[in-house]
């Protein structure tokens, strides 16, 4: 037997050293060839690093939120073959996003033969439970853990059937229905009193998240705008289009709408699609125009950036928008996907509410919030009639943006909204 010493590999960028954010694997866990065993989270991304080797973790070389040096050890795994110590970095890291989902794991059945292959794992065995270490933490999403709570659900006794063993809703529902929870217990149950507690590391991408948030709270003068739009006629030349071209075309949703309305109104206020470099005391206003669509995931906030939207039309911006966002929540968005952004669309859908006060993406100097529509009664020439409503809440960055110039940018973003055959008018 001999082991395998895994370095911390060169990411490139000239990224001299990476936050070890999460590790997929623990000492004495067989491993295969390509098998993810940790993310690393650079200043613009997560990273997967993959195993080069087939064999059994022996050693780890740091703890989650510990930064480390490129050439550093990662790992050291122990593999058949000659007894002398063999080193390298590990294969070429594999971008996940700047903010990622659950890792791919290969499975024993997807794994590569090899013919000096080390010891495999042997095949996980089906069922709801699984005994886990009271200290060791199962791999699980925010919304997750919160189910699992309100249900009365210990986590590490839920076995996970999603990527690296994560506990996933099918599997708190399989769970229950094999009897082995106390949810069903009386419903005085409820009301009986806790003194449970959780501390959670704030590391990796929420680490990223909160240093991002609170560096653009601290540098930037946010002031906000909120104004009313009617979006009644956009509505339906939305449901127009989607019943004429949405089997040919896809569906189109108001996203690619407000892109194309932001579009159109920075023409002529080009000082809303910019880069503030306060430091160089330079701003930058780009002819092109790159929207960062905010887009949630499991383990935070993530930001990919629909390009060059000016040259797009409404079904080619829907479909980038649409795979942008399903890349970011797979964690396969690269990290070019997930910088670059001049502005920003930030909507929570039909969670919106009525008013937000959206954080800027430093270093652009605008974004803009969409908030959820509803019916309302409103006045239009001495009648009352049903419209649909929807609230604009924008940031701006004060120390560049007059706070009249982002009145008037969002009140074009309205007339072009209100009056939707003027975002096609050349």
């Amino acid at each position: 037997m001999g082991t395998h010493v895994i370095k911390m590999p060169d990411i490139g960028e000239g990224i001299a050293e990476v936050e070890l954010s999460q590790w997929h694997v623990k000492v004495g866990d067989l491993v295969v060839e390509d098998q993810v065993l940790a993310d690393v989270m650079t200043d613009k991304a997560m990273v997967d690093i993959p195993s080069p080797v087939h064999g059994k973790v022996i050693a780890l070389g740091g703890q989650p939120g510990e930064v480390m040096a490129v050439g550093s050890v990662l790992i050291s795994i122990e593999v058949e073959g000659a007894g002398n110590l063999k080193e390298s970095a590990a294969p070429a890291p594999v971008a996940a996003q700047e903010p990622p989902a659950a890792p791919k794991v290969e499975t024993v059945a997807e794994s590569k033969p090899a013919a000096a292959a080390g010891p495999r794992p042997a095949p996980v065995c089906q069922g709801p439970m699984v005994a886990r270490e009271a200290d060791e933490r199962p791999l699980a999403s925010p919304a997750v853990r919160k189910h699992a709570l309100d249900l009365g659900i210990q986590l590490r006794l839920v076995r996970g059937s999603g990527p690296a063993g994560r506990v996933l809703h099918e599997d708190l529902e399989a769970y229950l229905a094999q009897g082995q929870s106390n949810a069903s217990a009386p419903a005085a149950a409820a009301y009986a009193q806790r003194h449970d507690e959780e501390q959670i590391q704030v590391i990796g991408m929420r680490r990223k998240i909160a240093q991002r948030m609170q560096d653009a709270t601290q540098r930037a003068a946010h002031f906000s705008y909120v104004e009313e739009i009617d979006v009644t006629a956009i509505e339906e030349l939305r449901a127009y289009l989607n019943e004429k071209h949405g089997a040919s075309r896809g569906k189109l949703t108001l996203l690619p709408f407000l892109v194309r309305a932001l579009v159109v109104a920075l023409r002529d206020f080009p000082q809303m699609n910019a880069r503030y470099d306060d430091e160089a005391q330079v701003i930058t206003r780009l002819g092109a125009v790159h929207v960062g669509v905010a887009t949630q995931s499991d383990v935070g906030l993530m930001v990919p950036v629909v390009r060059h939207a000016e040259a797009r039309s409404l079904w080619d911006s829907a479909a980038e928008i649409s795979r942008l966002a399903n890349a970011a929540r797979t964690g396969k968005a690269s990290r070019d996907e997930l910088s670059g952004s001049t502005i920003t669309l930030t909507s929570l859908g039909a969670l919106g509410g009525i008013v937000s006060t959206p954080v800027l993406n430093l270093p652009e100097v605008a974004i803009v919030g969409v908030n959820k529509i509803v019916e309302r009664p409103m006045v239009i020439k001495g009648q009352v009639v049903i419209r649909k409503m929807m609230n604009l809440s924008s940031s701006f960055d004060h120390r560049v943006v007059d706070g009249m110039d982002a009145a008037l940018f969002i009140q074009a973003i309205r007339g072009l909204i209100e009056q939707p055959a003027t975002l096609f008018v050349e």
